[in-house]
């Protein structure tokens, strides 16, 4: 089922009735990372360096390299650091775009079932806020499990499989129930929900792929919460 749903939703990513949505996604997807990139930078030169400063004064000419040398360390570690944001711009965009890609999605493949109802654009800000902090700081966990040996990059997919794989399948669920009845059957579905959400981690792993993840993972959960659906009213 959950192949299933990973395999029609990479069929949604490029398909012509997701074009729009599929350049918006991308669109603001970039705009915001590089956003958070010079915020990073600017943040870093502002604070760390004036530290490197106090740390080494009056470093001689022949040894500049060092300063070189701490400024591609330092590249590399905003590069991280963006990576492990990316999980949470993915927040903030899927709660923007998410009943757009759904409606496609519906239309196109489940053209006899009932439409969805989208989220008010207040409640979706709201959620979409709320999604992005509860991501942020499981990240940061994660990225302080990084130095714990035998955990490390594990922990960065168990925390993102567990938490975008929640939120993404309740924002698809709640076109159809109330919060409190797509928490419910989430919480009946856990450990598929779970695992599809693993795969959405894996799919940000991916680089220059996942900037689509936003668009991804609506699309699986989307396709999920129908497959699951159905087969709850043919097992009653």
């Amino acid at each position: 089922m959950i192949l299933d749903a990973a395999g029609l939703a990479l069929r949604n990513l490029f398909a012509p009735e997701t074009r729009s949505v599929f350049w918006k996604v991308i669109g603001l997807t970039l705009l915001v990372l590089a956003g958070l990139w010079f915020a990073l930078r600017e943040t870093f030169v502002a604070y760390a360096m004036p530290w490197v400063d106090q740390l080494m004064p009056g470093m001689p000419e022949w040894a500049g390299w060092l300063t070189f040398v701490f400024g591609i360390f330092a590249s590399i570690g905003l590069a991280l650091a963006l990576a492990l944001l990316l999980s949470s711009v993915t927040a903030i965009i899927a709660g923007l775009f998410l009943d757009d890609v759904a409606e496609v999605i519906e239309t196109r493949d489940y053209p006899g079932d009932r439409p969805g109802t989208a989220m008010p654009i207040g409640a979706a800000i709201l959620s979409s806020l709320k999604f992005f902090g509860i991501v942020l700081v499981g990240n940061i966990i994660a990225l302080m499990l990084l130095l714990v040996p035998g955990i490390n990059i594990v922990a960065f997919f168990l925390v993102n499989g567990y938490l975008l794989g929640r939120e993404f399948f309740e924002f698809a669920a709640m076109r159809f129930r109330t919060p409190d009845e797509a928490r419910l059957f989430r919480s009946r579905h856990s450990g598929t929900v779970f695992a599809a959400g693993l795969v959405i981690s894996a799919f940000l792993a991916i680089p220059i792929l996942n900037l689509l993840t936003p668009l991804f993972a609506a699309g699986l959960m989307v396709h999920l919460h129908k497959m699951l659906s159905k087969r709850e009213v043919v097992a009653v």
